[in-house]
C-alpha cells in the first residue's frame, strides 16, 4: 500500500472540531444505524473519520 494515497484520518475530536458539535453527538451518531450513521473507520479500539466520506454524508442531507 502506498503512503501518499492513503485518506488522511481524523480523530473524534478533530471531525467535532470541523463540525462545530460535541464530541458526544459524533459518538453518537457512529451508533445509528442507516443514513444517520456517519461514517467511519475502526482501527482497533478507535474510530477515525476521512473528511471526504464525511462531506460526502453532510450532503446527503441538504434539501
Amino acid at each position: 500500500m502506498n503512503v501518499e494515497n492513503f485518506p488522511e484520518l481524523l480523530t473524534v475530536h478533530e471531525i467535532a472540531k470541523a463540525l462545530k458539535v460535541p464530541v458526544s453527538w459524533v459518538y453518537d451518531r457512529t451508533r445509528k444505524r442507516g443514513l444517520e450513521r456517519i461514517p467511519h473507520v475502526k482501527v482497533g479500539k478507535y474510530l477515525r473519520f476521512e473528511i471526504q466520506q464525511v462531506a460526502k454524508w453532510l450532503g446527503e442531507f441538504k434539501e
